[in-house]
């Protein structure tokens, strides 16, 4: 199986790189995490921010595998447990579809985004700097496959 993380985003700093890169090669050839970065919408002093994350939603929208299960990353989403999670990730693995995580830009997830989406997931109820959440995404789904498989990563 191979995760697809969509994330608009294309100039991150290093520390995000180094952190992303350390989850995710973590995870086995079974569970393989492929980072995607869209380029952002068009942003300045006067730009329409509701047409960037519109620009943003197409973007992802094209950028997803065909036959994916999508899953889409959003405040507004069903928070899981690690364990939840990690019985998610087995449904994954099972189902037989790549799942594809969207997750938007700075002024969030075009709703077209949500509406194609299977599932809503909420990392959290905070607001998260949308660099962080590829790290977090890695760091989880890393946490999640330790627990299906009793590696000591995982302690509760």
């Amino acid at each position: 199986m191979r995760i697809h993380l969509l994330a608009v985003g294309t100039r991150m700093p290093g520390w995000v790189k180094t952190a992303y890169a350390d989850y995710a090669g973590r995870l086995p050839r079974e569970c393989a995490l492929d980072l995607v970065e869209i380029p952002a919408g068009p942003r300045g002093p006067n730009a329409d921010v509701a047409r960037a994350v519109r620009v943003e939603g197409e973007r992802l929208l094209a950028a997803i595998p065909a036959g994916s299960r999508i899953i889409a990353l959003d405040e507004g989403g069903r928070e899981w447990s690690t364990a939840e999670l990690a019985r998610q990730l087995s449904d994954w693995l099972r189902d037989g579809r790549d799942p594809s995580l969207l997750v938007g830009g700075p002024d969030g997830l075009d709703s077209a985004c949500r509406a194609r989406a299977e599932s809503l997931w909420s990392l959290s109820r905070l607001t998260l700097p949308h660099p962080l959440v590829r790290v977090m995404v890695a760091e989880q789904l890393y946490r999640a496959w330790s627990l299906l498989h009793n590696h000591p990563y995982h302690r509760a």
